[in-house]
């Protein structure tokens, strides 16, 4: 029972020692606090968060806004798949459709 306490303290000793080396050394990483968030010419240069994240595909709005600007007249969203965008409406000739990919800057596939 002695040999089992003697080994016990000394694993006690051995982690404790340990733990109190490598706390000056993570206190010594804290020094003068730099704000990178402040460029010097005044301007915020901070996380970004004010800005929506990147299109992965061509979304509703924007195949029904780009068809409009292609002629197509009260131009409105039909289907929506995971390949392709439909826009339905009317130009000169009467009904017509525009087929849009289904990726970003919505490409036209037929028309």
């Amino acid at each position: 029972m002695t040999q089992f306490l003697a080994k016990a303290a000394l694993a006690t000793l051995i982690a404790a020692s340990s733990l109190m080396g490598s706390l000056p050394a993570a206190s010594a990483a804290e020094g003068p606090v730099v704000n990178v968030q402040w460029r010097d010419d005044g301007r915020w240069d901070g996380p970004r968060h004010h800005r929506p994240p990147p299109r992965e595909g061509c979304s509703p709005w924007f195949a029904q806004e780009k068809a409009s600007r292609m002629g197509l007249r009260r131009a409105r969203v039909v289907d929506v798949n995971r390949r392709v965008v439909v826009v339905a409406g009317f130009d000169r000739g009467g009904r017509d459709r525009v087929v849009f990919a289904n990726v970003r800057g919505c490409p036209v596939i037929r028309r």
